[in-house]
């Protein structure tokens, strides 16, 4: 899958998953987010990188944050955007996938930003599109969701400056969690110190061992001395069978509190994909707290994903400092 993604001269094609891809190309996303990140703060917040290109939002799944912040993205970096409300489109009428998308390309499309929930989908995208146009994975099922890895990384970089002497803790639904598998496996190849995933059992991964994290299902134990928290959304709809007692339980044993915060280091930061249930996964304090980086999170997207779609689509940086 991995080398789909690139070019044959290592350049980036799709954005389909962090697995696979080498730290340079990590770090030189998150460099040109960078250089994006200080557009927030003009009065145009556009440059023209990818003006005359049409950027399709294809989103088979419900999302706000997501979605929203490729639309942003792609209008500042002047593309033409359209976003399909899958709900009333041709394929709740009966059409097949690969019919709708043959389609949209008919009408020049240069990128496609995919989210559905059947892993694997972008991937099948990817291989049937025509030679000139990109896609970007924005989340498939349990698979994957490299852009939100990497504005998470992007975040923690912003904050901690040096990967290797990190320790960094994911609280919740590893098992459920696409962004999960994405962090784990961006933080390996940033070559972060350690990675611990913290939660109960029915809620962790069979193969932990396998991603090269600690396991803790001892929420007092895994939190201490970490950098950095990760709490994760409790994917109610992904989950099959009892694998909880109650949010209520679940809160008081794998909740972030002030008192299991305060195990982590003194400048440790909280952060959350989102969306959040408070009380359930993070308490509103903490949540809205001096140590929670979440808002940066999202603001940090738009910065990240107009770094990946310009990349996807071969512009050149030196552009960005003219405006559109």
């Amino acid at each position: 899958m991995t080398n789909n993604q690139l070019t044959e001269s290592g350049k980036l094609k799709h954005f389909l998953t962090i697995e696979g891809l080498k730290r340079d190309l990590l770090t030189d996303i998150m460099d040109r987010a960078e250089q994006f990140s200080s557009l927030s703060g003009r009065q145009v917040k556009k440059v023209p990188l990818l003006r005359g290109k049409t950027i399709m939002n294809l989103f088979f799944e419900d999302s706000t944050r997501t979605r929203t912040t490729f639309e942003l993205a792609a209008k500042r970096l002047s593309a033409d955007v359209m976003s399909l409300n899958i709900n009333t489109s041709a394929t709740s009428k009966g059409e097949s996938l690969l019919d709708t998308l043959h389609n949209l390309q008919a009408m020049h499309a240069d990128m496609f930003v995919v989210r559905h929930n059947e892993s694997g989908a972008a991937e099948f995208i990817a291989q049937h599109v025509a030679p000139h146009v990109s896609v970007i994975n924005a989340g498939d099922g349990c698979h994957a969701h490299p852009t939100q890895a990497m504005l998470d990384m992007f975040t923690i970089r912003r904050h901690k400056q040096h990967f290797p002497d990190l320790c960094v803790a994911i609280v919740g639904d590893v098992l459920h969690s696409r962004v999960a598998r994405s962090q784990i496996q961006a933080l390996a190849i940033l070559g972060v110190g350690e990675v611990r995933i913290i939660g109960p059992q029915t809620l962790l991964p069979t193969d932990s061992q396998t991603l090269g994290v600690h396991v803790y299902h001892d929420m007092e134990k895994g939190l201490k001395d970490v950098d950095v928290v990760i709490t994760l959304r409790l994917q109610f709809e992904r989950m099959q069978g009892a694998l909880l007692p109650s949010p209520q339980e679940y809160y008081e044993s794998y909740g972030l509190t002030q008192a299991k915060l305060d195990l982590a280091k003194p400048d440790a930061i909280v952060m959350h994909p989102g969306p959040i249930n408070r009380g359930v996964e993070i308490a509103s304090s903490i949540a809205d707290g001096p140590q929670s980086v979440i808002l940066e999170q999202v603001t940090h997207g738009i910065a990240v994903r107009m770094a990946v779609m310009s990349m996807a689509l071969g512009s050149q940086p030196e552009q960005q400092d003219k405006t559109a």
